[in-house]
């Protein structure tokens, strides 16, 4: 894919959270759970039982594990699968990407397995760079291999490029391998024990062009979310 002439204030390439910050998989694991506060549940144990898991374990089988560890039926896990296809992007998600992708490279660093990964990104309407899910790296993030293998997939170095989290457990990885982050915390998620703080959390994705737009400049730091 040819790219325009990319700006020295923008960052060379912007990495991704998929499933929190890009979409909004809470409804979906709400409704497979029967109910918000069970989904919220069911959520939070999967993705203690993902970023703790280091080597890529399928993903289903912890999907599977996490509703039975809070209570769960199997059938939920089935009815998450079953409906994956509904997922759909946080309101602004689009426009923004659609915006960045005049300035520099855009991938995904998921943890998920290829399949489920894969037609999770296709739903947003964005050529993508690269796509790398958990799966492929050999190890869930926070492990530093899928950030470094999808920077290795670009061709860029983790001091040209920024990553867009949407748990904290992300600043773990990205801290690890040198990748300025914005948190797009869009429900008020907690920041993980001993997680180090991003360079920008927001509950919008509206702050992270002008963020980017100023990637090049040693204080852009303290732009306001």
């Amino acid at each position: 894919m040819s790219h325009p002439p990319v700006s020295s204030a923008y960052p060379k390439a912007v990495l991704f959270d998929l499933l929190t910050a890009l979409l909004d998989s809470w409804t979906l694991w709400n409704r497979a759970a029967g109910s918000e506060q069970a989904g919220r549940a069911w959520r939070a144990e999967y993705l203690r039982l993902t970023y703790g898991c280091g080597r890529y374990v399928a993903y289903e089988q912890l999907v599977r594990q996490s509703a039975s560890h809070v209570g769960l039926p199997e059938s939920a896990a089935l009815a998450l699968e079953a409906q994956w296809l509904q997922l759909t992007p946080w309101s602004g998600t689009v426009e923004v990407l659609q915006q960045l992708q005049s300035h520099c490279k855009l991938a995904i660093v998921t943890n998920c397995s290829i399949r489920l990964g894969r037609q999770a990104a296709e739903i947003i309407p964005v050529k993508w760079d690269a796509v790398v899910t958990a799966e492929e790296a050999g190890a869930y993030k926070p492990d530093p291999a899928p950030y470094r293998l999808a920077l290795d997939r670009l061709g860029v170095s983790p001091s040209d490029s920024a990553f867009v989290a949407g748990s904290s457990y992300d600043m773990f990885g990205t801290a690890a391998v040198g990748l300025q982050t914005y948190w797009h915390n869009r429900i008020g998620l907690s920041l993980a024990e001993g997680a180090p703080r991003p360079e920008i959390e927001a509950p919008t994705l509206d702050a992270l062009v002008p963020w980017c737009s100023r990637f090049g400049d040693s204080a852009h730091d303290n732009l306001p979310a």
